[in-house]
């Protein structure tokens, strides 16, 4: 079952999805010493990444994150680069005493892709941030969805509506600049964690937000997949809470 909490703007909910993030790694620390978490980029990561960086009594050196997607040949100085965003946004902030495993697809993205799944095989995850895409993708598994794979990293291809929302946030300047794969954490790495937060505003996300909250667990809505997650929580505005039942 998912718990939806609709806040009042994209502010608010950036804070209240970083409060309880925050939560659940210091509850991890206190328990076993350790926390291990996935961390996410996008314009709906911007104020969520902001606050859970500020976040108080979080021993960040016992902190492993990892980066939950990432494209193909993306250089780390291109502007739309998420390993940029991350280390900008995130290791940065925190002084580089989080112990963060990034993706780089230069290369060889298959040989990327088994070298990531290599590295959290032996995690357990505590938290995981997240959003919805606007073709109600979760990470860049694009619909139709590979609900099947155990890898937990894989090599996808971007469909044209992903494609168009990276070049509308202004990620890139053309369709034909925004690359058309990606390596992706899996479906089912992802579901592997204990905590899932989705931090989903704005109105262009509200069909999306419908197909996962009411819609049929199915690949053609990715996000669905989450109504058989124990504990997801999914943090909406007005605007993207509009189209919900």
């Amino acid at each position: 079952m998912i718990d939806i909490r609709q806040l009042a703007d994209k502010a608010v909910l950036g804070e209240a999805a970083a409060k309880l993030g925050a939560e659940a790694i210091r509850a991890a620390i206190a328990a076993k010493g350790k926390a291990s978490i996935i961390v996410a980029t996008g314009a709906s990561q911007f104020e969520v990444l902001q606050n859970l960086v500020a976040a108080e009594g979080i021993d960040w050196s016992k902190v492993t994150a990892f980066h939950l997607d990432e494209y193909v040949g993306m250089d780390i100085a291109h502007p739309a680069s998420f390993r940029k965003f991350l280390q900008e946004r995130f290791v940065d902030p925190l002084g580089g005493v989080v112990a963060f495993h990034p993706i780089n697809a230069e290369v060889d993205a298959p040989a990327e892709a088994e070298r990531m799944s290599a590295l959290i095989a032996d995690h357990d995850i505590d938290v995981c941030f997240a959003g919805i895409g606007e073709n109600c993708h979760l990470a860049f598994n694009d619909p139709p969805a590979d609900f099947e794979t155990d890898q937990p990293y894989i090599v996808v291809t971007l469909d044209e509506a992903c494609r168009k929302q990276q070049m509308g946030e202004g990620w890139f300047p053309t369709l034909e600049a925004v690359p058309e794969k990606a390596i992706s954490m899996s479906i089912k790495q992802i579901l592997k964690s204990k905590l899932i937060i989705l931090s989903v505003p704005d109105e262009r996300k509200a069909q999306a937000v419908k197909d996962a909250v009411e819609g049929k667990i199915d690949p053609v809505h990715p996000a669905s997949i989450v109504q058989k997650h124990p504990h997801t929580v999914l943090f909406l505005d007005p605007a993207s809470a509009s189209k919900l039942s």
